[in-house]
């Protein structure tokens, strides 16, 4: 899917580019969005049919009328019916991992990506503006432009595009959130915004009012993002399997910090049981990209060779027996798609019987010659095997003909049976059925095993029945989650835990350059040592008070030397300064929402202060007056231009979002004074 580019209708302060990157089109006809709209389809017709059994279910406990019951009980009935199919079709859903692969994939065993969590749309713009009004005494209608593009910024986040912008745009969503939830989500008034997402695998929505479900959702999102690009990659060039194989190591890197991160969400797919399993799957995924790799220059027909590929295929084999037996526990399996542990059990199968193809290739295709290095084949044959048949050795093995024949065709015979079982299970799940090319690589794979058995048929021999020891697993390369750079947590000092009053204007009067008071703090600045004597403490200046205006500069992100430097300009008339000062941050709960909470004492906090981080001169730089609310976390590390314009086409380097992005929040973002979570 590519990005559409559409009018934003604000004027980009980087550049002359009027456009602004969004998610994909929801109505491009292409297979994945086909497959996320009949997503977003099945779920409606779930919380349709669950209301309907709420219903039918409370009516049941309330009546007492026999006819009535009855006639409930056949409707709930029908209901369950109604819920088994679309749960039905929803796995179906998860199981169409043919959209996710690169079109141009044609000798790759199929990878498994994660469908996108689908939500509801959120209309931020009334609860904003009421808390902008009542918290901090300014009107909320100077931010109709920035709410909305908040609003364009979350909606966009539905629909991302499947590579690294895509990434970012959930990225840049993702980093709003904690500065979203300390200027607007108080533990001590309710938004009445509620947030809504549904189950990637049962459909069942989950409803917040608080920002913890949407904070995991977007991790989960964005998790879910790498392993499409994962699975889309082309893994029959090395630059192409490199992508995949960091696409899946950052997907279990964000799913373990969303397992770490919030423990207690209610989202049965973002559940500790749910994510380990699934970083065990996309762990799985990034070492069998990592064997392709290993194994796409082609594998020399050579003792060595041979036997570490032989390794390399049993570790493969070793995790995916992990991830099914993972997604074989209750209640993990009443949730995953079969095709998920059937997958994962026919890859168990694949690769442990390739693992003894290649023993079985070193034995029965290599002698013991005179020029070859006998301690050293002696030393990696022994570190293949965990025990060997009782009476033998290595060296046995290596020297005599025999043995080396006799263990040879037990590992060949044992490759056989493992490709007749991964076809087996193959042929018992209709979606994997719809896969040809994974039936084309598991039949040529057994057909190479028979092959080779044939090879080295004897007539005369009798039939030898001893098993094939098994195979230690062993990597050069071992698949590691990948954690994205993090991002710094929001600023704690203006937020909506605080309590301010309204802004008090104080008049100054310089009398021989004295202030009667002295200033202290990075930003905001503090008045401290105030003379109660002075004409500023007879105005109403308090001791404490942070100094939020100097004349018509807003300086609440200015250090002491700025602010000072403004009140050394003031003349003999004197200059009025604007100061705030902070109440008790534990007031009772208020028993209405913001909307209607109108005996709420008015507070002030910080709106909307930004400067221009590129003018290095003190005395040229200026204060907008006016930016987006949204950019209070960032001080001064973006321009005046609201924060929330999604993603410019420009690429040019001159707009804040180009600058190096991490992809998701660090820990410290959830875990700060001002998380409600």
């Amino acid at each position: 899917m590519t990005d559409a580019l559409l009018p934003n209708g604000i004027k980009d302060s980087g550049g002359d580019n009027n456009y602004f990157r969004k998610g994909c089109n929801p109505f491009a006809q292409t297979g994945r969005s086909k497959l996320q709209n009949k997503r977003a389809s099945v779920n409606q017709q779930i919380i349709k049919q669950m209301r309907m059994r709420a219903g039918a279910e409370n009516l049941l406990k309330a009546t007492s009328n026999n006819k009535v019951k009855e006639m409930v009980l056949l409707e709930l009935s029908y209901v369950n019916s109604n819920l088994q199919l679309l749960m039905g079709q929803l796995e179906g859903l998860n199981s169409s991992v043919e959209v996710y692969q690169n079109t141009h994939e044609t000798a790759n065993i199929p990878l498994i990506a994660l469908g996108l969590k689908e939500t509801k749309e959120v209309d931020f713009s009334t609860p904003f503006k009421d808390i902008i009004l009542e918290h901090y005494s300014e009107d909320g209608n100077n931010f109709e432009d920035e709410i909305a593009d908040l609003m364009d910024l979350r909606q966009a986040c539905r629909t991302p595009s499947r590579n690294e912008a895509g990434v970012e745009l959930l990225a840049k969503y993702s980093s709003h959130l904690p500065l979203m939830e300390s200027r607007f989500f108080s533990p001590t008034r309710q938004t009445g915004i509620f947030f809504t997402w549904y189950d990637s695998f049962t459909g069942v929505p989950v409803c917040q009012q608080n920002l913890s479900l949407e904070k995991a959702s977007i991790l989960f999102n964005m998790a879910a993002l790498y392993s499409q690009i994962g699975t889309r990659s082309d893994r029959q060039t090395i630059v192409g399997l490199e992508e995949a194989i960091s696409s899946f190591q950052k997907a279990a890197g964000i799913l373990n910090h969303l397992k770490e991160t919030f423990t207690h969400t209610p989202s049965y797919d973002m559940s500790p049981a749910m994510l380990s399993m699934l970083i065990r799957m996309m762990l799985a995924q990034a070492q069998e990209c990592l064997f392709e790799k290993t194994a796409l220059p082609g594998i020399r027909n050579q003792f060595f060779s041979l036997l570490k590929m032989a390794q390399e295929a049993a570790k493969v084999s070793e995790i995916y027996d992990q991830v099914h037996q993972s997604m074989i526990q209750t209640p993990i399996k009443d949730n995953v798609p079969l095709f998920w542990s059937t997958m994962s059990q026919v890859k168990t199968n694949h690769y442990c019987s390739m693992a003894h193809y290649f023993v079985a290739s070193v034995l029965l295709d290599h002698q013991l010659g005179p020029s070859d290095d006998e301690d050293q084949q002696e030393k990696t044959l022994s570190q293949v095997y965990d025990r060997l048949p009782e009476g033998r050795s290595p060296l046995d093995i290596l020297k005599k003909k025999d043995e080396r024949e006799r263990i040879g065709k037990a590992h060949i015979r044992r490759a056989i049976q493992g490709h007749e079982e991964a076809l087996r299970i193959y042929s018992l799940c209709h979606h994997l059925n719809k896969l040809e090319v994974l039936q084309d690589i598991l039949k040529a794979s057994h057909e190479r095993s028979l092959n080779k058995s044939t090879e080295n048929e004897s007539e005369e021999e009798f039939a030898d029945y001893m098993e094939a020891p098994d195979i230690i697993s062993k990597t050069e390369h071992k698949a590691e989650m990948e954690v994205p750079a993090t991002t710094k947590g929001p600023l704690s000092v203006f937020s909506a835990k605080q309590r301010w009053t309204a802004p008090r204007t104080i008049r100054l009067h310089p009398e021989d350059r004295d202030l009667g008071f002295t200033l202290k703090g990075e930003t905001p600045v503090q008045v401290v040592s105030l003379d109660p004597l002075c004409p500023a403490a007879a105005d109403g200046l308090k001791e404490g008070d942070y100094i939020v205006a100097v004349g018509d500069t807003d300086c609440k992100w200015m250090g002491v030397s700025e602010v000072m430097r403004l009140l050394k300009d003031v003349n003999e008339e004197g200059i009025d300064i604007q100061v705030v000062s902070m109440m008790d941050s534990n007031p009772p709960m208020p028993t209405k929402s913001a909307t209607f909470c109108g005996n709420l004492p008015k507070t002030y906090s910080m709106i909307c202060l930004a400067y221009d981080d590129d003018d290095k001169n003190p005395k040229s730089r200026k204060v907008s007056k006016k930016s987006s609310f949204i950019s209070w976390g960032l001080k001064n590390k973006l321009k005046s231009a609201s924060t929330l314009s999604l993603p410019t086409a420009d690429h040019s380097g001159t707009l804040p979002w180009n600058k190096p992005r991490p992809s998701f929040p660090s820990s410290s973002s959830y875990n700060n004074d001002s998380v409600l979570y």
